[in-house]
């Protein structure tokens, strides 16, 4: 018998992805929306239904991919179906992955993904022109999404360890007080979100009013 109270399970945490959704006037922070791979809805299909108590199709109209996702109970077959536009890359195969995706929320996998909070995130991200309008795309995140989701634990000792080993990494890429600026800037909102203790910010700080001055007086040696 199918326990269809297993589509509904949540996933670790490492198999949900980030993607961002839009950046900050100033480029330095992006809103991030989880989501999980159509891999994985596969994966999940097989383990609460078994292989063969599966079955998906596919219908195309225009630009539109519709999934119907069927479950065999018992001696029939359920259907539930949605479906999706196609995406940026790879048109035709982002559509049908993304329409599974949608389907298998019909039966409750990763429908609980739709509730969880879309945080502001430090990123990195780049500026691109177009008919005089400038605009920050988003390159990579800076720190872990989950960090800044309401309810996450809060960092412990040994990352905040590893955080300031991060900073000593960040700041040799900062060229500029500009870049130290922000670089601090980013720092502080992951510190802010992941409650590192008064000690651990009072060790970061001076890190960046180093570097600071080392790109001000690069002849000077700064202990």
């Amino acid at each position: 018998m199918i326990v269809l109270e297993g589509l509904t399970a949540e996933f670790p945490r490492e198999a949900i992805s980030w993607r961002a959704q839009s950046v900050t006037k100033d480029g330095t922070k992006a809103m991030a929306l989880a989501y999980i791979d159509a891999r994985d809805v596969m994966d999940r299909l097989d383990t609460v239904c078994g292989p063969i108590n599966w079955q998906d199709r596919y219908e195309f109209h225009g630009a539109r991919t519709i999934c119907y996702l069927s479950i065999r109970i018992g001696d029939e077959w359920i259907t539930k179906a949605d479906g999706a536009g196609d995406s940026d890359v790879e048109a035709e195969k982002g559509a049908i992955s993304d329409a599974l995706k949608r389907a298998a929320v019909k039966w409750g996998v990763g429908r609980y993904l739709y509730a969880l909070e879309t945080p502001w995130v430090p990123c990195e991200a780049y500026e691109t022109e177009y008919q005089g309008k400038k605009k920050w795309n988003w390159k990579r995140w800076t720190a872990d999404p989950w960090s800044f989701v309401k309810g996450a634990p809060r960092a412990s000792s040994a990352q905040q360890k590893q955080g300031l080993a991060d900073i000593d990494t960040d700041l040799l890429d900062c060229n500029s007080i500009a870049e130290v600026d922000k670089c601090a800037k980013i720092w502080a909102a992951i510190m802010d979100r992941d409650g590192w203790s008064p000690d651990f910010r009072d060790i970061a700080k001076p890190k960046f009013a180093k570097r600071r001055e080392a790109i001000t007086n690069p002849e000077k040696k700064v202990a």
